[in-house]
């Protein structure tokens, strides 16, 4: 596993990737399925970009979970969800991050959690979650081969069984990826979402 500064850096590289697959979409795609069940593009935005905001405010020792609530995206979307992006970027670099203490009150029992652990739970929702937009949006998302490590053996870490059950799930039950697909594929299977999802004709 990397350093706690490696995987600080990492989930920078995630969130940036995110952003730029995010910077792809129009006001015309906020209506499309996502590979995340009953949500649209719009409703997947909303999740994110209130999940910076509540990571950000968790790494304060921040524990009220209306900082997790989803909030408008407004006019522009995209760039509501840049600034936040921006918002957690800048909070997971200061100095000691993952040294402290995260109340994660939509996780588990709400902690709190060691801020390694925390923010590589951050790090794998945005590497799954790159790939859900780029998939929404018809596009691909590419990773270093080396941040895909880190990211299966993160994927490999989540809790199975009844964890992904129910309506408080980070993620739904791992399918099962045909074989030949690529380290991505894998991630996302391992964390629910089929590697060949398409969002259905219009």
């Amino acid at each position: 596993m990397p350093t706690n500064k490696d995987l600080v850096a990492l989930d920078a590289e995630a969130v940036r990737a995110s952003v730029d697959v995010v910077a792809r979409a129009t006001a015309g795609d906020l209506a499309r399925p996502t590979p995340c069940a009953g949500w649209t593009l719009r409703d997947l935005l909303g999740h994110m970009t209130a999940q910076h905001h509540g990571f950000a405010a968790a790494s304060r020792g921040e524990k009220d979970i209306a900082l997790w609530r989803p909030r408008p995206l407004g006019d522009d979307p995209v760039a509501t969800y840049r600034e936040a992006a921006r918002h957690v970027l800048e909070a997971f670099a200061v100095d000691g991050v993952t040294e402290r203490a995260f109340p994660l009150p939509e996780i588990r029992d709400g902690g709190p959690f060691p801020g390694a652990q925390a923010v590589s739970f951050h790090f794998i929702d945005y590497v799954v979650h790159s790939w859900d937009v780029a998939r929404t949006l018809g596009h691909t998302v590419t990773f270093d081969p080396g941040l895909l490590g880190v990211a299966l053996a993160v994927a490999r870490g989540v809790p199975a069984g009844e964890a992904r059950r129910g309506p408080r799930a980070a993620f739904a039950p791992a399918v099962t990826a045909a074989g030949g697909g690529s380290r991505l594929d894998e991630i996302v299977a391992i964390l629910g979402r089929s590697p060949s999802w398409r969002p259905a004709p219009a």
